[in-house]
């Protein structure tokens, strides 16, 4: 169930970037390419778990397997080519001419994609704008674990408006323009990367004062954060 809901999430986010992408004028990387824009496709594979090794910037047909193994998942044609929906839905930008063996350049997008990574992108600006970008990604991770779990709510507009869960919904932070960075951990998060390995909660040991959040088991600390279970 929880596989189902986080699945229908990432569906979602990338049909509406099929739609929205530009026409095919940009460089599309396939087997044979290679460079820092293949390099950089590949670490967002290698961080959603659906290429094992090095980032060597060689597009060959493992990195071609993984890249088909994303676009099945997230409802994009599956040609094993990165064009600009397939790299829109990764959070990448490419640009620049030729046949695609070359390639062009791949910047990072800040690009909203739906109403769902609005929402995610400010969370993750008020809650996080001050850790490191794994640190973004892992607490966007935690509202989508929660979203996956049957002991909260199962959507994202739920989990974050929950009463008393996040403190940046009752100061009214939640309500911040998130800059580039957060937008870009919220679709890390919503593709899969998960840097707390599935933690509920989160918290800084520093600056609160709650007894409970304490008494729940930590698994890994990212910067300020604590992220529990």
């Amino acid at each position: 169930m929880g596989m189902t809901r986080r699945m229908a999430l990432v569906l979602s986010a990338a049909l509406l970037v099929a739609l929205l992408a530009p026409p095919v004028l940009a460089a599309v990387l396939e087997v044979g390419s290679s460079g820092s824009d293949v390099t950089a496709v590949q670490k967002k594979l290698i961080q959603w778990g659906y290429l094992t090794g090095s980032a060597d910037g060689k597009y060959g047909e493992k990195t071609r397997e993984a890249v088909r193994a994303f676009q099945r998942r997230n409802g994009l044609a599956v040609d094993g080519r990165v064009g600009p929906a397939t790299a829109a839905a990764m959070g990448l930008t490419l640009s620049g001419g030729g046949s695609g063996k070359g390639g062009g350049s791949v910047a990072a997008s800040a690009t909203i994609i739906s109403a769902d990574h609005r929402l995610l992108s400010r969370l993750v600006y008020a809650e996080a704008r001050g850790e490191s970008y794994k640190g973004q990604v892992a607490v966007a991770a935690v509202v989508l674990n929660r979203v996956a779990s049957a002991s909260f709510p199962n959507t994202i507009s739920g989990v974050i408006y929950q009463t008393g869960a996040f403190s940046c919904v009752g100061n009214g932070s939640i309500n911040n323009t998130p800059n580039s960075a957060a937008i870009r951990a919220a679709l890390d998060a919503l593709n899969g990367w998960d840097p707390t390995g599935g933690c509920l909660y989160y918290y800084n040991p520093k600056a609160t004062n709650d007894k409970w959040i304490r008494t729940r088991t930590v698994k890994t600390v990212i910067g300020n954060h604590s992220f529990a279970v």
